[in-house]
Parts: structure tokens; C-alpha cells; sequence
């Protein structure tokens, strides 16, 4: 275990409301496709299609999750947002990611979690674009620049998720020992509050098996599986407005344990309404970390 963060996890509790706030954003679900939906990271060769599905986009009613009654847990809704500041202080910084943040985030996700151990196996910074054109799922050019995905989905599926143990632990042996593990994702901005285009996370136990489908989504060097989404009206979204640079919101991607817990929790970038021309253009990080229970 790393050593504690000099500010510990703590959720986030908010002071109850009659009814939370609200605002209408449009979201984009999956209506069909030509066999299985393919989406590329990257603009693929000529001839090739960059996704070969069709987009059901829905305006949403997305709630003010801070007006809640009281906090979320990730093993419920599948999402909670912490008070966890972080002692990087520029993002920017590969080494300090690495160097500070990795152990701060190993720390975060096992308190979340109840985890006894957790690894750190992939982060992503993402920009969103400037003019704020229409949210998509793939990245312009070569895919090295990610922006925000307007796309409703979850990053892993039943079976890229039981992958992932293997992946990351790279010991057969070892990954046999491993009787329960989750894949969780911390998610923050890494300027000032957010206040263009924040994630909005769906209450995993609105979801059933039947909006979930699986996809296949391209890089130029891999191929991974993921969730990607009908429309249903059960679906319940929030978001947390103006986050800022000291919380961070985690929530699920994948859970071994298949009945009790949440296990996927669809999420999507969306913009505000009657946001500001000049508002700054939000970055964040996220870090992808796996978790281990004894």
C-alpha cells in the first residue's frame, strides 16, 4: 500500500433538496448497425468506414448529483465523487502522473472500493475541442489527441473485463490467486472547475443486459471491447456541476462479482446549455486502475 494521501478520501456529502436540479442534454445512444459496431480511434484507411453504426441521439433530463440526499457509492450507483486533492501540481508532467499520482490514485480507488490492493494501468488526458463542435466517439487525425465522447458507453464488457486481470498482472499464477477484483476509473479536471462540458454518469441499477452492446473499438495498434448503449427511459443520469481540481469522481467499469454490486456504469461527456462562447475548454485526466479484494 502506498503511503496515505495527505488528504484522504472523503465523500462528498450534499445538503438534501426537495427535488435535484436538472438540465436537458443531448446524448448519443446506439440505434443499429451493420453487424457488430466498429469504431475506430483514428481515421482509417480509405475505403474504410470510421463506424459502421448508427446514433440514437436522445435529449436527457441529467441531474444535479450534488442536490442528492446523501453521497453514491460505486457499489451501488457505480459512481461517487471525493474530496481527494492532489499534490501534482501540473498534469502536464508524465513523470509527476506517474510519480505522484499513480500511488494517490492507488490509494483513492482502494478507499472507495474497500480493495486491498489496486494497480494503475492506463491514464488519458482529454481537451475538449475548441469551437466545441458536435461530441463524437473517435479522434481526429492519427487518435492522439482525445477529446470528449459523446457517446454513451462503458470501457469494458463481461469478457474484455476478465481479460483485463490477465493483462495487467501478466502472471497466471498470480491471477489465479485473485478471487474478486474491479476495474475503476478516477476521473478530475486538471485546471479550474468545469464548467463547459462535464462526464454525466447513468445510475448502474437503472441498466439492464438488455441496453448493453457489445462493440469493437479501434487503435491504431490494438483492438478492445466495449459497452455501447440502447436508449431506456428507466435510465437515470447526474453529473456534478463545476467540479474542480480537488475532487474526483470514480466510478465502475467492470466488476467480477456478477450479482449485489453495480458492475458497469454507462457514462458521456455532454455540454451544458447556454454555455458561455468564452468559456474555457474543459481538460481532465482520467486513470484506469485495477483493484484486488482479499
Amino acid at each position: 500500500m502506498n503511503e496515505t494521501l495527505a488528504h484522504p478520501h472523503v465523500p462528498l456529502l450534499h445538503a438534501w433538496r426537495p427535488m435535484p436540479c436538472m438540465v436537458s442534454a443531448r446524448l448519443g445512444y446506439i440505434a443499429s448497425s451493420e453487424g457488430r459496431p466498429v469504431n475506430y480511434m483514428y481515421d482509417p484507411p480509405e475505403g474504410v468506414i470510421k463506424e459502421n453504426c448508427e446514433y440514437d441521439f436522445r435529449d436527457v433530463r441529467i441531474a444535479d448529483a450534488r442536490s442528492l440526499a446523501g453521497p453514491t457509492s460505486v457499489h451501488d450507483a457505480g459512481f461517487e465523487l471525493c474530496s481527494a486533492a492532489s499534490a501534482v501540481v501540473s498534469f502536464h508532467d508524465a513523470d509527476a502522473i506517474i510519480r505522484t499520482y499513480y500511488p494517490e490514485c492507488v490509494e483513492l480507488a482502494c478507499a472507495a472500493t474497500g480493495g486491498s490492493s489496486a494497480i494503475v494501468f492506463d491514464h488519458l488526458l482529454r481537451k475538449r475541442e475548441a469551437g466545441r463542435p458536435p461530441l463524437t466517439f473517435g479522434r481526429a487525425g492519427d487518435g492522439t489527441q482525445p477529446g470528449s465522447v459523446g457517446r454513451v458507453h462503458n470501457d469494458y464488457t463481461d469478457e474484455s473485463g476478465r481479460r483485463r486481470l490477465g493483462l495487467v498482472l501478466r502472471d497466471p499464477e498470480r491471477a489465479a490467486l485473485v478471487r474478486r477484483y474491479c476495474v475503476v476509473n478516477i476521473w478530475r479536471s486538471v485546471k479550474g472547475p468545469i464548467i463547459d462540458t462535464p462526464l454525466a454518469v447513468c445510475d448502474a441499477r437503472t441498466v439492464c443486459v438488455r441496453d448493453m452492446v457489445a462493440s469493437d473499438i479501434r487503435y491504431a495498434d490494438r483492438t478492445g471491447e466495449i459497452y455501447l448503449f440502447a436508449h431506456s427511459d428507466r435510465h437515470r443520469w447526474y453529473y456534478y456541476p463545476e467540479m474542480h481540481r480537488d475532487e474526483a469522481l470514480v466510478f465502475k467499469q467492470y466488476d467480477s462479482q456478477v450479482s449485489g454490486v453495480a458492475r458497469f456504469t454507462p457514462h458521456a461527456a455532454f455540454d451544458l446549455p447556454d454555455i458561455r462562447a468564452d468559456a474555457p475548454l474543459r481538460e481532465s485526466i482520467e486513470v484506469r486502475c485495477l483493484v484486488m479484494f482479499d
